[in-house]
């Protein structure tokens, strides 16, 4: 099958590009700018920005959506949203037949944050094109590259003591990035899974102050004193993190937003389709972790 990869130097999509490949995939990376790329041979590369449109694919059978601003902070939303509105634009013109997108877990009858309604909103997006859309849901995931796990690392390697709010009690069904991309490739080549969307996550359902204690373990450090308050709210709570991690405020102030929600596995369909054997958290964070990781 011919494969558009759009976010194909991302955390997720540079794991993805390979994967494709290996399965006997033709794949087609489009990035913003093809002179820093470093394609993998037999990799076809596409030079276009979804938030500059009109864009145009090529001839593809199916397309990712892997496309994600918060990085750039600000009104991660909106860019979002013009994202998702040029890739549709582009797919229905090209006349591809599957899209497959990676979304945030969540409950809709929820007060959902700012970072999952987004997450949400380009899903819909995505469903008012002409192809059939797959949509896979996740939580945290594990790996290196990832921002939340960045998040959870420094602070377990930096705080003896953190006084936090009560999201550090909230559960998290994490899920370690090489099983992601196992699923990404399964649904698509499971014809039944089209048109539908299914819920992600490994084997541990934790709170974060269980990923911080056992990610400080594996760093073979202590593990941080943990001291949840009622009375700090999200903008202080962002501030928080900002000084104490690398991650800037305009990304910590969505983060910290989403912490709020639980964000649990309730649907196991995908099991019926796509056979992944879901790396335990232990695990996922100590290939995460590298040569970081205690001896």
């Amino acid at each position: 099958m011919r494969v558009l990869v759009t976010g194909a130097t991302g955390f997720v999509g540079g794991r993805l590009v390979p994967a494709l490949r290996d399965s006997g995939h033709d794949v087609v990376a489009l990035v913003r700018d093809a002179d820093r790329y470093d394609a993998a041979p037999g990799v076809e590369v596409v030079e276009a920005d979804l938030l500059e449109p009109p864009v145009s694919f090529p001839d593809v059978d199916a397309a990712y959506y892997l496309v994600h601003s918060m990085r750039a902070g600000g009104d991660f939303a909106a860019r979002d949203r013009l994202a998702a509105r040029t890739f549709v634009d582009a797919a229905d013109a090209a006349g591809v037949e599957r899209v497959v997108y990676l979304g945030g877990l969540g409950d809709d009858g929820d007060t959902l944050s700012s970072h999952l309604r987004s997450r949400r909103e380009v899903e819909h997006v995505l469903a008012s094109g002409e192809a059939e859309l797959t949509t896979l849901r996740a939580a945290i995931i594990v790996g290196e590259g990832s921002i939340s796990f960045e998040l959870i690392e420094q602070l377990a390697s930096r705080l003896p003591v953190m006084v936090t709010p009560e999201w550090v009690r909230t559960e998290c069904q994490p899920i370690y990035v090489d099983d992601v991309v196992a699923y990404l490739v399964g649904v698509l080549e499971t014809p039944e899974t089209a048109g539908e969307t299914y819920e992600i996550g490994g084997p541990d359902v934790l709170t974060y102050e269980a990923m911080l204690e056992r990610t400080a373990e594996a760093l073979d450090r202590r593990p941080p004193v943990v001291l949840p308050v009622p009375v700090l709210s999200p903008r202080l709570s962002a501030r928080w993190l900002w000084l104490l991690t690398d991650v800037p405020l305009s990304v910590a102030r969505p983060l910290v937003d989403g912490l709020g929600n639980t964000v649990v596995v309730t649907d196991r369909r995908i099991e019926e389709h796509v056979d992944v054997d879901p790396t335990p958290f232990d695990e996922a964070v100590r290939l995460a972790l590298g040569d970081r990781a205690g001896r």
